[in-house]
This record gives structure tokens, C-alpha cells and sequence, in this order.
């Protein structure tokens, strides 16, 4: 694994911040499945994600592949976008935070 693969593991694990378990309780719920873009099979790709997270959450440091990677890279850049467009005023209720939830990142975390 090189050092940029090593970077990439770190700020990944730094912008997600919820544990496998919160996020697969999150995606269980009605509102996880209420925001995003959804694809032909009704699943909202940040949903997909998010289950995907999940799995790469679990997943030990030698066993990720470069396909795995690349997804980290992918859930890096909607977080750091997301962000930047965060609302005005309490987000707590908002689509906006449960997009983000479905990627992994609750904006309201202390």
C-alpha cells in the first residue's frame, strides 16, 4: 500500500465518523431512504454508498483493493462538496444532513 493510500485510509476514517453499526441503523430508516438521487432500481446512489461504507468500515487494512480505494476517494469528495454547501440556521431535521448520514458523515456530531 503506498503512502497515498495510507493518506486516503486516514482521511477517510477522519470524514467518516460514524461506526459501521450507526450507519447501518441509519440505513434502515425512512428518511435515509428518502434523500438523494436514485438510480432505475429506486436505491439513491448515497444510499448504496453507505451500505458500501459500511463493508469498507469492516474491512482490514490489507484487504482493501484498489477498487476500494477509489470508493474512499469517491465518499471524500461528495462529503468535502456536501460540506461546503451546508444550510443556514438548525440542520438537524434537514435533507442535507441525511444525505450526508447516508455517506457516512453526521454533520451534528460534536
Amino acid at each position: 500500500m503506498s503512502d497515498d493510500d495510507d493518506q486516503v485510509r486516514k482521511d477517510f476514517r477522519d470524514a467518516v465518523n460514524m461506526s459501521p453499526s450507526e450507519l447501518e441503523h441509519w440505513l434502515e430508516g425512512d428518511e435515509s431512504r428518502a434523500v438523494g438521487q436514485k438510480d432505475g432500481g429506486g436505491e439513491s446512489t448515497g444510499h448504496r454508498s453507505g451500505r458500501r461504507i459500511v463493508s469498507l468500515l469492516r474491512t482490514k487494512k490489507d484487504d482493501l483493493t484498489d477498487g476500494d480505494l477509489d470508493h474512499m476517494r469517491k465518499v471524500l469528495g461528495y462529503i468535502e462538496r456536501h460540506l461546503a454547501q451546508r444550510p443556514s440556521g438548525d440542520i438537524t431535521e434537514t435533507a442535507w444532513r441525511y444525505s450526508l448520514m447516508n455517506w457516512g458523515h453526521d454533520p451534528a456530531k460534536g
